[in-house]
């Protein structure tokens, strides 16, 4: 046979719109795309050519890439063939091998048990969960100078009542107002959880663990608070037992410890959503007739949307800030 022709790959650029697009010719002439895109489908191992977009000219979005890695999730379980542990049963291209060392000084580091775990079930939780994220600030000046009193009558207990003991009790009260958030998705049926078992996160030297208090809602807020505390150096110290880590209906992350503003929780399947709480901060609140100084707590809810959609997600959040601005409330 004859020595085949050879056609060099071209690179054309177009301005759109002051953002410069490349195409590269081939079996999909199409696939345009911007570079942070191009960046995001590499990182996730996936033919850019392969997605269709929905941006200008069929320009391929973030959002068409993500889309692409959900559906290829989605069909990969509707088929016979059976699934994989994370990511790696999607048909996508292998991870990038790079010899990092050839730029400059490296050092290798191994992860903890806790990580790789956690990274597969992160990395599933994503890919499958059509998950949104919700903003609220609930104002917890109240709420936190009755805590500081509990605790100044009570300074001769080692018992201090934590912030997190008393958004358990609210998160377990908009709960049973809300039962859909109490609920896990199985195949086509709705599981309605009658218990109330909240796990929170906790920072660790191996990464975060989720140990959890069990049928929250028949207990009080000091014996939350003595629980969490005892469950938090269990973790700290690697000590945590599988069945305290199991079992959870609802998660919260609480950072409020660590700082930041807000963020965008990944949904910790089998559950349908995930509170994260950050740092309180002062802020000028107005009250009809000027600004006082208030301490603002903000929240961030992810729900799973197949399950809950954006108006009770807001109804949940909107009645949570409710129950932290007049702590009074959860006894009704």
């Amino acid at each position: 046979m004859g020595a085949e022709l050879v056609l060099p790959k071209i690179e054309s650029v177009l301005q759109i719109n002051d953002e410069v697009l490349i195409n590269q010719s081939g079996l999909h002439s199409d696939a345009w795309a911007s570079p942070s895109a191009r960046k995001f489908a590499r990182q996730f191992g996936v033919d850019i050519h392969q997605v269709r977009g929905s941006g200008q000219r069929g320009r391929v979005t973030k959002e068409d890439i993500e889309q692409f890695i959900k559906s290829s999730m989605l069909a990969r379980k509707n088929s016979s063939a059976p699934i994989a542990a994370g990511i790696s049963c999607l048909d996508l291209l292998p991870w990038p091998k790079v010899d990092f060392a050839k730029f400059g000084e490296v050092e290798r580091q191994a992860r903890s048990r806790i990580q790789k775990v956690s990274a597969a079930n992160l990395a599933r939780n994503w890919v499958m969960i059509p998950a949104v994220t919700y903003h609220d600030d609930a104002d917890i000046t109240d709420l936190e100078e009755f805590r500081s009193t509990l605790n100044k009558e009570n300074q001769k207990d080692d018992l201090k009542l934590t912030l997190l003991a008393f958004l358990i009790k609210a998160v377990v009260a908009a709960l049973k107002r809300y039962p859909t958030f109490n609920s896990s998705l199985d195949g086509e049926e709705l599981v309605l959880k009658k218990y109330f078992h909240i796990g929170f996160a906790v920072d660790t030297k191996n990464g975060l663990v989720v140990p959890v208090i069990r049928n929250a809602d028949q207990k009080g807020i000091r014996e939350i608070a003595k629980e969490t505390a005892e469950l938090a150096i269990l973790a700290r110290d690697g000590r945590l037992k599988p069945d305290q880590m199991q079992g959870a209906s609802f998660t919260i992350s609480s950072l409020g410890g660590i700082g930041g503003t807000y963020c965008a929780p990944i949904v910790n399947a089998p559950e349908v959503a995930i509170l994260a709480v950050n740092k309180s901060a002062i802020k000028p609140v107005w009250d009809g007739s000027q600004f006082i100084p208030r301490l603002i707590c903000p929240l961030s809810m992810s729900a799973d949307h197949r399950v809950i959609d954006g108006a009770i997600a807001t109804h949940f959040t909107t009645y949570l800030t409710q129950l932290l601005g007049d702590f009074r409330k959860v006894m009704l």
